[in-house]
């Protein structure tokens, strides 16, 4: 008979879950982000360890040895086109970063991704290798936080703080390059959009806004008017100094934007009348 009452219970604990594992938060929760920068996605994905009232750079983690830069596993960073770091060209790919803090400065290497074994990087030559400039931070960050900062078409900044210190490194892109070359490539027979499309980046990055100007007009010319297409065109009229020329597009462009019901685009070119008037 006990034999029998175990052998339910047995069964019961089995149907039930009964020796299921206990679920428990990670003591170092794992993260990722993606950031766009210029034309490319950039990617990280580590853990973040807390302070937890410990002293963490030149005790918990000594001054001069090798760091994973989180816990658990090696940090990964991938790039999905291809980059500069350290003065040296990097692939598109994943890479894992290992750290060496220092009290005034970081060595910061980057690895080609191949395991999440941060401890068989040690046996490698890393692809990269750079010195970052440490600053101190007066408000302490309690979980390690890795981002990406100071954005720009050409270039990013990855910032890594803890406690009270931040080390950052830049990242550079051919950006321009990369855009110059696909409106090279597309002026042989390019549409309405990509005359637009060339002409908002060199207004945007401050290129030859004579060139900028006839390639609007060239897309007005193609198509219906649109109001952010006649806007822009004011907008270039105005850095060629062509204030007057300038207003009436504003104006035709917020007649457009008024029949479109943005008011947005009503605001913004209302704004440029009134400033362009006091240029005049």
């Amino acid at each position: 008979m006990k034999r029998l009452s175990f052998l339910l219970l047995l069964s019961f604990l089995l149907v039930t879950g009964g020796f299921s594992q206990i679920a428990t938060p990670a003591a170092s929760p794992s993260c990722k982000l993606t950031q766009s920068v210029g034309l490319i996605n950039i990617d990280i994905e580590y853990s973040r360890p807390s302070v937890k009232g410990r002293k963490i750079f030149g005790d918990l983690l000594p001054y001069g040895e090798v760091w994973r830069l989180g816990a658990n596993s090696a940090t990964k960073i991938t790039f999905s086109g291809d980059v500069m770091v350290g003065g040296k060209e990097l692939k598109a790919g994943s890479y894992a970063i290992l750290a060496k803090p220092g009290m005034d400065e970081w060595e910061i290497m980057l690895y080609p991704y191949t395991t999440s074994n941060w401890m068989a990087y040690m046996e490698m030559t890393p692809e990269v290798k750079l010195m970052a400039n440490s600053e101190k931070l007066t408000t302490p960050v309690e979980s390690l936080t890795i981002g990406i900062d100071h954005l720009r078409s050409e270039s990013a900044h990855v910032l890594i703080s803890w406690e009270n210190t931040q080390v950052k490194f830049p990242v550079e892109l051919k950006t321009d390059a990369a855009v110059m070359a696909s409106i090279e490539r597309t002026m042989a027979g390019p549409s309405a959009n990509d005359y637009y499309a060339a002409a908002s980046y060199y207004f945007s990055e401050g290129k030859d806004a004579k060139q900028a100007l006839e390639w609007v007009n060239k897309c007005l010319s193609m198509g219906p008017e649109r109001y952010w297409i006649v806007r822009l065109k004011s907008q270039l009229q105005a850095e060629n100094g062509d204030y007057k020329g300038a207003i009436a597009s504003a104006k035709r462009s917020m007649e457009l934007a008024k029949e479109a019901n943005n008011a947005d685009y009503v605001r913004l070119n209302e704004k440029a009348i009134e400033m362009w008037m006091n240029k005049m």
